[in-house]
């Protein structure tokens, strides 16, 4: 008989009037017929909308650090929230060499034909989704540019002058000078400066 193979064992329910004992009862059991050992046995209690599942994220860890080679689910809902959930979990399980095995439906298993299959489906699908949001933003942008919209600092727009204007003004106003406005609002004299003649136009146009 050939060399066990490490296994985590990933049990996961919806709502706390449920017990994960029946999925971790059948998956011991499929364990010991398909040659697993099993390192360590992970219970959590979920819905699929919940993004936070804590005990899943311990067995990636384990994964991360190579102490196991596969985890063992009773079905794929188990594991993954959504499709796209799944997708990613999966890639990252892929990296670290481990198989998501289902005692039912699909199997991911990295030593299977069929698992290598997946995982290289799996990089074209999540390439493929990346560049469908990259597509999104620029569709997106270029939607809001034809209604008017304008990105990044407009000509002219001076944030961090605007910020200090009426402090400025209000230190002006009380005779200090222009280095001494600089020195005491940490700005450079050139800016103090820059911000008195904008306001004195923008005075005088008033008075036109």
């Amino acid at each position: 008989m050939g060399q066990l193979r490490s296994a985590a064992l990933y049990c996961r329910v919806s709502t706390g009037d449920q017990s994960c004992e029946r999925q971790a009862r059948d998956l011991r059991a499929f364990a010991a017929r398909s040659g697993f050992e099993i390192v360590a046995v992970f219970k959590e209690t979920a819905s699929g909308s919940v993004n936070a599942r804590n005990e899943r994220a311990k067995v990636v860890h384990l994964a991360r650090d190579r102490r196991i080679e596969a985890v063992l689910v009773t079905e794929l809902t188990r594991w993954g929230r959504s499709t796209t959930d799944l997708l990613h979990t999966l890639q990252e399980l892929e990296t670290y060499g481990v198989s998501l095995i289902a005692q039912t439906g699909l199997q991911f298993d990295l030593r299977s034909p069929q698992g290598k299959l997946f995982a290289s489906l799996m990089s074209a699908l999540a390439e493929f989704e990346r560049d469908l949001l990259r597509e999104r933003i620029r569709s997106g942008i270029a939607a809001a540019q034809e209604r008017g919209v304008k990105f990044g600092r407009q000509k002219g727009q001076r944030v961090k002058a605007d910020r200090y204007e009426a402090r400025v003004v209000n230190l002006r106003t009380a005779g200090k000078s222009y280095r001494a406005i600089a020195h005491e609002l940490h700005l450079s004299k050139n800016t103090v400066m820059d911000i008195v003649h904008r306001v004195d136009q923008r005075q005088m146009k008033a008075l036109d």
